[in-house]
């Protein structure tokens, strides 16, 4: 429910940097790296949560590009998407996340960031059992995301390269 996610993410939040994914697409949209502008993190989970004026500092997968807004502005984005509340965004996205409910796939996954992700990540591809490439997705430097497009390194490996 939105009033879970609020609660759940302004504990999450406010222990270490996030990972604020949608559940729809794989192209990097609405998938956000968030931080906590102040750097005021908890040393113990659950020790606080933030409040909804807390301003964070964010960075969309898509495309690499930055936005900042409060926690309040975020909570709404996510839930209703664009209003009064939510402050101005340059998203190309819409918000709305959790519209249509976990049928309709509307949920979010929020998750610890890993700060190696710098390093890129590896997609090992397979058909049924068989290894049959490797790829290295690499962001772009100062990037984030590896999405196509944003400038990321792709190197293929065969299935028998070291």
């Amino acid at each position: 429910s939105a009033e879970e996610f609020a609660a759940g993410f302004k504990k999450t939040m406010a222990f270490q940097p996030r990972v604020l994914k949608q559940n729809r697409g794989s192209s990097g949209e609405g998938i956000w790296i968030i931080k906590l502008k102040s750097g005021n993190y908890c040393k113990t989970f659950g020790e606080r949560s933030c409040t909804d004026d807390e301003v964070l500092s964010m960075m969309e997968a898509n495309d690499n590009h930055a936005e900042e807004h409060t926690v309040a502005e975020l909570i709404e984005f996510c839930v209703n998407g664009r209003t009064d509340k939510s402050g101005t965004w340059t998203s190309k996205g819409v918000g709305k996340y959790l519209e249509g409910g976990k049928a309709a796939g509307g949920q979010l996954v929020d998750q610890r960031f890993c700060p190696r992700i710098v390093e890129g990540e590896l997609r090992y591809n397979c058909v049924g059992d068989a290894l049959v490439g490797i790829i290295h997705k690499k962001p772009a430097e100062g990037g984030i995301s590896a999405v196509s497009g944003t400038g990321s390194i792709y190197t293929f490996y065969g299935p028998d390269e070291p």
